[in-house]
């Protein structure tokens, strides 16, 4: 008999990315999906006859509507009464669920028991609000305004009730998991979505031709990588930006790939209509030989791969906040990560050993260790092959991190079946 699964998630497939596509393509189960209209169709520009989709429109409520402090725990409880409604027309059908596993972060979960309350419901926990030893206030620079203080409270309330009214929970990272309060934490297994070690693989024959350009970068000369969804402070791009009139200096040969949008995922805006790209040119752009730094925006998928198996070093700065696949993926392409000294970063690399770590506020000590890295690349050979490892033993999807989501989702299921589809 098949396994009846539900996805929930706002920007589907999200983190279930590998997991959705596993169970989608396996006979031993029916998977629906829920999600919000316009980032599904721009996820699935092709309809898959695996899945069946449901879909919910919602705009937030105007900031100035709503007092701040409720402003997110309000448009969680009207993003959760979406969710019913498609849980509800879901029933009408006559599915009914084992699992259902979703994203707590946005409100989506908070009445799935209220539908099925038969269901097994396993909940994603990606991040938990605390005031002290993660985003709030990390960086003096972008100081945030008290009354945001006191959202770090609110803003977890719909989690908190989604997760109290679970079976389990999944949290990717051990230093995720211990941002959660210790009376949820019992309930939490760490396992990390997985990269794909298939696809995700060093090519020392790689090249990548830049848009708008007839050079072509590849190994043999330095090319420094920055990856981001949105180019922001929380994910150090000002700090790097800072660091490269040095780097180009000292590396006359050198060339820079950015890659990310000009939006702001995380923190606030700037005033007016700038961006963090624009803020960042206006204060270092005329140090440096644009010429040899190149902004790609958001790229495919495909196109992110050859630019972190052509990368020398790749930087990977952040907050203490939700740690980035793509720092995975970089270690995973061959690439030397120079991470910053952040709790998120620290829980893989250990400096020296899989990679090198910095102050994340230092351009300074970020420039100097980056040049050093190109200046003695042909040296860095151990210490590439020891993030690999890394990333092998600990995110390794069809080795381990599969495996084990399949087995706290589905408690029972036949191992040797997962492994056959594995092949």
């Amino acid at each position: 008999m098949s396994q009846r699964v539900i996805f929930i998630h706002q920007n589907l497939p999200g983190q279930f990315k590998h997991l959705l596509a596993y169970c989608a393509g396996n006979p031993e189960f029916e998977v629906v999906v829920i999600g919000e209209r316009r980032r599904v169709l721009a996820n699935f520009p092709h309809a898959t006859h695996d899945v069946t989709f449901h879909v919910y429109e919602i705009a937030d409520i105007p900031r100035e509507q709503v007092p701040l402090e409720l402003w997110t725990t309000t448009n969680a409880m009207r993003r959760g009464r979406a969710v019913a409604l498609c849980l509800q027309n879901i029933r009408d059908t006559g599915f009914q669920p084992d699992v259902i596993y979703g994203h707590p972060g946005w409100g989506e979960m908070l009445h799935v028991r209220d539908v099925f309350p038969g269901a097994r419901v396993v909940n994603y926990c990606e991040f938990y609000f605390n005031r002290n030893g993660q985003d709030l206030n990390f960086d003096p620079e972008f100081q945030t305004e008290v009354t945001d203080a006191y959202r770090v409270r609110t803003d977890n309330m719909a989690q908190l009730v989604s997760l109290v009214d679970s079976d389990a929970s999944i949290s990717p990272t051990q230093w995720q998991r211990s941002r959660y309060p210790e009376i949820l934490r019992e309930r939490m297994a760490v396992i990390h979505d997985g990269i794909d070690l298939d696809v995700v693989k060093p090519d020392p024959t790689a090249t990548f031709t830049l848009p708008y350009s007839a050079l072509t970068l590849d190994r043999a000369r330095p090319v420094i990588t920055f990856v981001s969804r949105n180019l922001e402070p929380y994910r150090g791009f000002h700090v790097f930006m800072r660091a490269l009139p040095e780097i180009l200096k000292r590396l006359p040969n050198a060339q820079v790939v950015i890659v990310g949008g000009n939006e702001v995922s995380y923190g606030r805006k700037l005033p007016g209509e700038m961006n963090y790209r624009q803020m960042m040119l206006a204060e270092v752009g005329e140090q440096l030989d644009l010429s040899r730094v190149h902004f790609l925006g958001r790229i495919p998928y495909a196109q992110f791969l050859r630019i972190l198996q052509i990368s020398s070093v790749h930087v990977y700065l952040t907050y203490p906040f939700v740690l980035s696949w793509s720092m995975l993926e970089a270690m995973a392409a061959g690439a030397i990560v120079v991470g910053s000294r952040t709790a998120p970063v620290q829980e893989v690399i250990e400096d020296g050993v899989n990679g090198y770590l910095v102050d994340f506020f230092s351009h300074q000590e970020l420039a100097g260790t980056v040049c050093r890295i190109c200046l003695t690349v042909d040296k860095q050979d151990a210490l590439r092959h020891a993030a690999m490892e890394t990333i092998t033993q600990r995110f390794n999807l069809k080795q381990s991190c599969l495996d084990q989501q399949l087995e706290l989702l589905f408690p029972g299921l036949c191992v040797n079946s997962r492994q056959r589809a594995l092949v």
